[in-house]
């Protein structure tokens, strides 16, 4: 559970550090931009300050120096009060210098030797006399940041005065802490409410897979009954407890088949091995036995032994079915190979074998693998058919892929057995399948032989009332068109009356 402790704590950090930098991310642009804003309302008003200054304080109609300064003195009295010092400073060419803040641009100074104030205050009123034409910043002993609109005046071709006008930037600092002091507080009280909210959805989100990993390691320790059962919204977390229970499912189903299937597997073998032990305890007690006592048990014992050669090969196959080395698909000819295939079974019992091939183009897959399930679809007809009962091998082309399907006119399969003949060692008569040679694997390698493929098999009724069983190997439609359906038939003719499916 540590682990997701330390899921609990990386997820709530991550969230506050994705909040940290969000709010540090809009700090910083509110901060600039206020600062920035403010500074451009500044200097538009220093431009408009500047061209009322030039005029009305430098008239055109002025002609001398006085006359120039005495304008410059009406507007600078003319000045209303502000909440800020906005400094107004004119130098007028031949009648000196003219400003509303004289102690900071000082027009007179006393004999003697300067003190180190004024020698500051002079460099100061040398800075703000001597700027360039256009904005400037200037840092100052008593305004601090000052911003300075700087123009030069001519009149008839001459430089009738120099005109400036500056503002403090002291608001735009104020404004820019009291944005600062705000963002602090509100950062934190968001911070401190996210962190608790990044804990508790952490937390939320950490509950199932505390679960998954405490239903782990009960099944770690043998229990597989266990579910998560998670419900609400359909989020991440809801698929993967879904998918966490779905394996689950398919767990315990595996596990209790494997179990199923050992059992089988083990009964499957005592009978036989119960029938050459009984043989040879007899041989053992009768000392007299003859030839052909002896020739008895031989044949019994060769016929169990065959019997258990044939369940080992059935299980390996079933074994090997997933792999990638079972399949070696091949293009064959459909018809022929059914043809052949037919005629092989045919040979071998009393039936009334018919084929149907509708497309003569090739077989889709491992022409092995499905003569062999082929082989056990018909073996499982004939053995539900009597003399002369019908066998039908038939081959059609779909949409879905190609269909091979074995249909007879046999009893048929309940419906509530159909999926189960498909298990392993699933018998509807279990006495008169050993009887008959019968594993009861058949039907169970036919399905593992096309799931190989990536096909189906389904299980029905036939129209003439016995079985149908139907392959489908999906997604190999043949290149030729469609033909309508050929039948060949093999053996004899169909009498009436056919033994009941087991």
């Amino acid at each position: 559970m540590s682990e997701l402790r330390g899921l609990r704590l990386r997820l709530t950090l991550s969230i506050a550090l994705v909040l940290v930098l969000a709010v540090g991310a809009t700090f910083f642009a509110i901060y600039r931009g206020t600062g920035s804003r403010l500074r451009a309302r500044i200097d538009h008003e220093l431009r408009d300050e500047v061209a009322a200054f030039t005029a009305r304080g430098v008239p055109a109609g002025a002609a001398t120096p006085g006359a120039v300064a005495a304008a410059g003195r009406r507007y600078i009295a003319a000045q209303p009060f502000r909440a800020s010092a906005r400094l107004l400073i004119e130098r007028v060419a031949g009648a000196g210098v003219l400003t509303n803040q004289p102690e900071l641009v000082p027009t007179s100074r006393e004999r003697g030797e300067p003190s180190r104030e004024q020698l500051a205050e002079d460099r100061q009123a040398r800075a703000l006399l001597g700027a360039p034409a256009g904005f400037s910043t200037l840092e100052l002993r008593d305004l601090g940041a000052l911003r300075l609109r700087t123009a030069t005046v001519r009149r008839d071709g001459r430089v009738a005065a120099v005109v400036s006008v500056g503002e403090p930037l002291a608001p735009v600092h104020s404004a820019q802490l009291d944005v600062a002091q705000t963002f602090a507080l509100a950062g934190a009280l968001t911070l401190a409410a996210a962190l608790l909210a990044a804990y508790l959805v952490a937390a939320r989100t950490a509950r199932p897979l505390r679960r998954m990993a405490a239903i782990a390691a009960r099944v770690d320790a043998g229990d597989l009954s266990p579910r998560i059962r998670r419900e609400g919204p359909r989020d991440e977390v809801r698929v993967l407890a879904d998918a966490f229970d779905h394996m689950l499912d398919r767990l315990e189903t595996a596990f209790a088949r494997q179990a199923g299937f050992l059992a089988d597997v083990s009964h499957e073998l005592r009978t036989p091995l119960t029938v050459l032990r009984g043989q040879l305890e007899v041989l053992a007690r009768d000392p007299a036995f003859t030839r052909e006592d002896f020739d008895r048990v031989e044949r019994i014992a060769r016929a169990e032994i065959a019997r258990m050669e044939k369940l080992v090969d059935d299980l390996l196959l079933l074994a090997h079915s997933d792999e990638p080395e079972f399949l070696h698909p091949r293009p064959v000819p459909l018809r022929p190979y059914l043809e052949e295939l037919l005629a092989g079974v045919a040979a071998t019992a009393d039936r009334d074998f018919q084929l149907a091939c509708s497309t003569d183009g090739m077989l889709p897959g491992d022409p092995d693998r499905l003569a062999q399930a082929l082989r056990n679809l018909l073996a499982n007809a004939v053995a539900h058919t009597g003399p002369g009962g019908l066998v039908r091998l038939e081959a059609t082309v779909s949409e879905g892929g190609l269909t091979l399907a074995v249909e007879d006119d046999g009893p048929g399969i309940p419906p509530d057995q159909r999926a189960l003949v498909l298990e392993r060692f699933h018998r509807l008569d279990v006495s008169r399948s050993r009887s008959t040679g019968g594993t009861g694997l058949g039907l169970a390698i036919a399905r593992a032989i096309v799931e190989a493929h990536g096909g189906t098999i389904r299980v029905g009724a036939s129209a003439a009332g016995g079985a149908r069983i139907a392959l489908t190997l999906p997604d190999r439609r043949p290149a030729d068109a469609r033909a309508a359906p050929a039948a060949v038939r093999y053996g004899a003719a169909r009498p009436a009356g056919a033994p009941p499916r087991a």
